[in-house]
């Protein structure tokens, strides 16, 4: 059973399918829709995104598809709970890809006033609530924040976008990166602070940590990720962030017949955990659903190798930053920016959706 139909759980459900193909794979999601979260930034800004309905991506693997959100994991007993039907289903072997949402709760304020980018529901509602406001801001300096501020920035001229991070803007990046989104940010008219932190956030606006207000009509909030507490409830090892600690072929390092890849779990490169991206969700899932297939086979999964190689970053449709970077996620100088860039991340981005289609052998 694999819990989550995103990049990595869709991967692994689709892997173990084609290895195992007597084996039962369930497949269980909320949604009865696949979601491109990459692209979450683009519908909030108003453009049409195609539907990918998770039947179509399933069809001919077998895979059984459940819609329904996951209450709880009892795994003394091998089940999971749902909160619809068949309400319970028991498995041999589970894999734990249940992802991210956003972080609604650091900050006081968050969860009652500002809006979210994490799943299509939230960038919906944000949809709907720019296209009656004249200024947003932005809170948060990642891939998130940025992608967010610029899409609504080259979608809507009209609108007034400013971009507020806690610390630097795009802190993974390397001087040459940082300098292009800085001019594609002055070129939007986006207003930028950074080393800025929020203390709350207001019906009105915001409270920064030096005791300053800002006003703000829409308040976006992208400056941070949480993971369910699932993992934890059910007495599975996590790390303090309620990350699923899994050993280098990704099994559960309490609980062997579990494994956890994607968002939701923390298998640790040079002792820091999987940067959050599906550059790494989609190869762990993919692995995950080899390994799998091997213990249920009785065979030794292998050890799941994984490398960071760029970071892309959309500054609207026609614009963006591409940076290079070394195994480890650290910034080369190589850099591609403009166009240039924007068709790249496009082209990768679809590709990503063959690949969900039609997963590709991994490289042994």
């Amino acid at each position: 059973m694999v819990l989550g139909a995103g990049y990595a759980g869709l991967g692994a459900a689709k892997r173990a399918a084609r290895r195992l193909p007597r084996a039962r794979v369930t497949l269980v999601n909320a949604s009865g829709l696949f979601v491109e979260r990459v692209r979450l930034h683009q519908l909030a800004a108003g453009q049409r995104l195609p539907e990918l309905p998770l039947t179509g991506l399933l069809q001919g693997t077998g895979i059984d598809l459940v819609v329904a959100r996951v209450t709880g994991i009892d795994l003394a007993t091998r089940t999971v709970t749902l909160d619809g039907p068949p309400h319970r289903i028991g498995y041999d072997m589970l894999v734990y890809a249940l992802g991210s949402a956003a972080e609604l709760d650091a900050v006081p304020g968050v969860r009652e006033h500002a809006h979210t980018l994490a799943t299509a529901d939230e960038a919906a509602r944000l949809r709907r609530r720019l296209a009656e406001s004249r200024e947003v801001t932005v809170v948060g300096g990642g891939l998130t924040g940025i992608e967010a501020a610029t899409e609504f920035a080259s979608t809507r001229p009209d609108l007034r976008v400013s971009l507020l991070s806690g610390g630097p803007i795009g802190p993974g990046l390397s001087v040459r990166a940082r300098g292009h989104l800085h001019r594609a940010f002055s070129r939007m008219g986006i207003a930028v602070r950074e080393h800025a932190p929020v203390a709350k956030v207001g019906e009105a606006g915001l409270l920064l940590e030096d005791g300053q207000e800002i006003a703000g009509e829409t308040v976006v909030w992208a400056a941070g990720f949480r993971v369910p507490d699932l993992a934890a409830a059910a007495g599975l090892a996590t790390d303090e962030e309620g990350r699923m600690i899994v050993d280098d072929t990704l099994r559960s390092v309490s609980h062997p017949d579990v494994l956890g890849i994607g968002d939701a779990a923390a298998p640790g490169r040079g002792g820091r955990p999987a940067r959050m991206a599906c550059q790494t969700g989609l190869p762990m899932g993919l692995y995950a659903g080899e390994a799998a297939a091997d213990l249920l086979a009785g065979r030794t999964p292998r050890r799941a190798r994984y490398r960071y190689v760029w970071q892309n970053i959309s500054l609207g449709r026609h614009d963006g930053v591409t940076q290079f970077t070394r195994a480890d996620d650290s910034p080369l100088d190589a850099v591609l920016t403009g166009r240039a860039s924007a068709a790249f991340k496009e082209a990768i981005t679809r590709g990503t959706v063959w690949v969900m289609r039609h997963p590709v052998p991994i490289p042994g």
